[in-house]
This record gives structure tokens, C-alpha cells and sequence, in this order.
């Protein structure tokens, strides 16, 4: 539902915030407030440039509202990462009237290649050493979600942008 213009506006404020997400989650393991609220900023700023009806843009909202509950559920019953959360939250109103299929599996290659890329990048011995305190660096069996998460949005957004055959 997103017009390749409207993707192209979105996409401008959001990427420089998906890349900080991904290098803090990186880092730290850990993204910050301040960066989900950005993301979550560029929606009530921009989103109403980036949908064809106002009623996209208010479900928008609801997107934002429906995932940051189901955020804060899989944080307590689950002890899903706060942080990774919110920031899914954040991201949620983007993929107003979206086709399912397409976020699905948007969701599902960025979810593996962010898996599968920071694997074969920890196996390289100059990265490591440059690298050594960053904690996802440190333990192997994790995988920081917000480099998916960033992933996600970017590549929706970049594929709204393109032209439609």
C-alpha cells in the first residue's frame, strides 16, 4: 500500500536509524530507546507522505499500538529482548497494507541471512580481533535481532521503491 514515492520519502530518515540499531545491537546487544523512538518518530512525521489514504495512515498507528503490546507480552511471558522489541514496534507501522506473503518472506530472508552473514563474518580472524569487544562477537550462540529487523525495513522499502513488473 506504500507508493514507490511514499517508500523512497520513509526510507530517507529511516535507514541512518536501522543502521544505528544494527551497529548498537552489534555492539552492545542492546538498542537503545532513543532509537526506537526515533523510528517510531518518522511515522506520524512521515508516513502520512508515504500511503495513498489517511485511514492507512491511522492503521499505521494501530500497527504501532498492536505490536508494541504484543512486544511488551513476549517480553514477560517469553523474555523476548526489550530492546529488539520495541524496535519491531517501531518498524510495524511501515508495512501498513503490505501483502502478507511478501513481508513473510521478507521476514524470513532477513532473518536467515543475518543469522548466516554475522556467522561466516565471525569466522574471520582480522574481523574478530578488531572487534573484540563487541558482544555479539563474544557469544556465539546469539544473534543480535535488530541487524534483522533493520534488515527487514530497509529491504521492504527498497523493494516498494522499485518498479513493479
Amino acid at each position: 500500500m506504500i507508493t514507490p514515492t511514499g517508500a523512497l520519502i520513509l526510507l530517507i530518515p529511516i535507514l541512518p536509524i536501522a543502521i544505528w540499531a544494527a551497529y548498537s545491537d552489534l555492539k552492545r546487544l542492546k538498542i537503545r530507546n532513543q532509537t526506537a523512538l526515533a523510528m517510531a518518530a518518522v511515522w506520524p512525521a512521515l508516513g502520512w507522505l508515504a500511503v495513498p489514504t489517511w485511514t492507512a495512515w491511522f492503521w499505521g498507528f494501530a500497527f504501532l499500538a498492536i505490536g508494541f503490546v504484543l512486544a511488551y507480552l513476549a517480553f514477560v511471558l517469553f523474555r523476548f529482548p526489550g530492546g529488539d522489541g520495541k524496535f519491531a514496534a517501531a518498524i510495524s507501522p511501515v508495512f501498513v497494507g503490505a501483502n502478507l506473503n511478501d513481508v513473510l518472506l521478507i521476514i524470513l530472508g532477513c532473518m536467515l541471512g543475518a543469522t548466516l552473514l554475522l556467522q561466516l563474518v565471525r569466522l574471520i580472524p582480522a574481523v574478530r580481533r578488531s572487534a573484540e569487544e563487541w558482544h555479539s562477537f563474544r557469544h556465539w550462540r546469539i544473534v543480535p535481532f535488530g541487524v534483522a529487523l533493520s534488515a527487514m525495513v530497509v529491504v521492504y522499502l527498497v523493494a516498494a521503491i522499485w518498479p513493479q513488473v
